[in-house]
């Protein structure tokens, strides 16, 4: 290894420990979240070990738990988890054109919100001593912290696991309030989509199907509506990529 890749190396370990540390606590929670779905310990950790990802984990949890079907479960995790196309596209642009075939798939497989962003604030090329330490650092916390969180719903009560479940929400909530009190439309398709929600529970026919489904079909609804009726303008996408 060369001096300068085992520089990256140490910077890219520093850096992914703080995210580490952020995983276990959000990990705990989808932990509890795969309990109550009725997941084991060891399940849970290989599912978390071979899935970086909260949103894709919880919608695939919750299809267990509800007793969904494969096909569902593969639909639903699918459009939890298309932001990650968008991000492995926006790192391919920082990569070396004579960057090895081999290097391309490892910093594929581990591709999540904090590494990308992590990756893409460092000046220059992207370097792959970096992204490794990083992920070293923080991966196996997510793992653990998944395995954890199941291991203390087995011991806690009923009424604390039922309280500690909802935690997970209040990490969404975290996510979307930031960029809706800064944008009208986003806001707005907040509180539609909430709307929506609610109503499909209610209205004759729709509510018969499973809540997996009825997520799908109104995520793919209000995403092209959002696309078609208010289209962010370039000037704003070159902001967005400057910042």
């Amino acid at each position: 290894m060369t001096e300068s890749n085992k520089k990256a190396f140490r910077e890219g370990f520093r850096d992914g420990i703080p995210i580490g540390l952020g995983y276990l606590a959000v990990a705990f929670s989808l932990g509890i979240t795969a309990r109550v779905s009725g997941l084991n310990w060891l399940q849970a950790f290989i599912a978390s070990a071979t899935s970086y990802a909260s949103a894709g984990e919880y919608a695939g949890f919750t299809v267990i738990g509800s007793g969904g079907s494969y096909a569902e479960m593969a639909l639903m995790i699918l459009v939890a988890n298309c932001r990650y196309l968008l991000m492995s596209a926006a790192l391919s642009q920082r990569l070396s054109a004579d960057m090895p075939y081999y290097h391309r798939f490892l910093l594929a497989t581990h591709v999540t919100d904090e590494i990308f962003g992590i990756n893409i604030s460092r000046p220059g090329k992207l370097v792959p001593a970096y992204d490794y330490a990083a992920f070293l650092a923080s991966g196996p916390a997510w793992a653990v912290g998944t395995a954890v969180g199941v291991l203390a719903g087995n011991i806690l009560p009923d009424r604390v696991v039922s309280a500690l479940s909802v935690a997970l929400f209040g990490m969404f909530i975290a996510i979307i309030i930031p960029p809706a009190k800064k944008n009208r439309v986003i806001a707005g398709l907040v509180l539609v989509s909430f709307a929506l929600s609610f109503a499909c529970g209610r209205i004759p026919y729709v509510r018969e199907m499973s809540s997996g489904v009825r997520i799908i079909i109104l995520t793919v609804i209000i995403a092209a509506a959002a696309a078609v009726l208010f289209p962010v303008k370039d000037e704003e996408k070159e902001d967005a990529g400057g910042a």
